[in-house]
């Protein structure tokens, strides 16, 4: 199988990543672990984290377990979750030449699925919040 790299013109920076993140409803930015783990949540879950001492900068994100091993095959800057459970999270290296729409579209799936697990309750909450 050949390997291939997401590629465009855009360079992703960690101010654009967390931007990105904290847009999304109900999302808030935390330092659970150590000063320079950023964690996104939403209801309490986590949804995101980045590294903010990589270079390239690193996103951990939730995925569908057989998407997730389908992007990791498919791209060679997408591997197995770094200190996560490897079945149903990736990491994203964030190189130069990283494709902002995909990157983006994955940030909203993981947000999506952790958002989909929150209870009725909570959904309610952070949607008329």
């Amino acid at each position: 199988m050949t390997m291939k790299t997401i590629a465009s013109a855009n360079h992703m920076t960690f101010r654009r990543l967390k931007e990105y993140c904290l847009d999304h409803l109900g999302a808030i930015k935390e330092y659970p672990f150590d000063e320079t783990t950023a964690v996104y949540k939403v209801g309490n879950k986590i949804f995101a984290l980045i590294d903010e001492t990589s270079n390239p900068p690193r996103i951990n994100l939730k995925c569908d377990p057989y998407y997730a091993q389908e992007l990791r095959e498919m791209y060679d800057n997408v591997i197995a979750g770094y200190h996560m459970n490897k079945k149903h999270w990736n990491t994203i290296i964030c190189h130069e030449g990283v494709d902002e729409s995909l990157l983006f579209g994955w940030i909203d799936d993981s947000y999506e699925l952790v958002f989909a697990s929150l209870t009725k309750k909570m959904q309610s909450f952070i949607r008329n919040s």
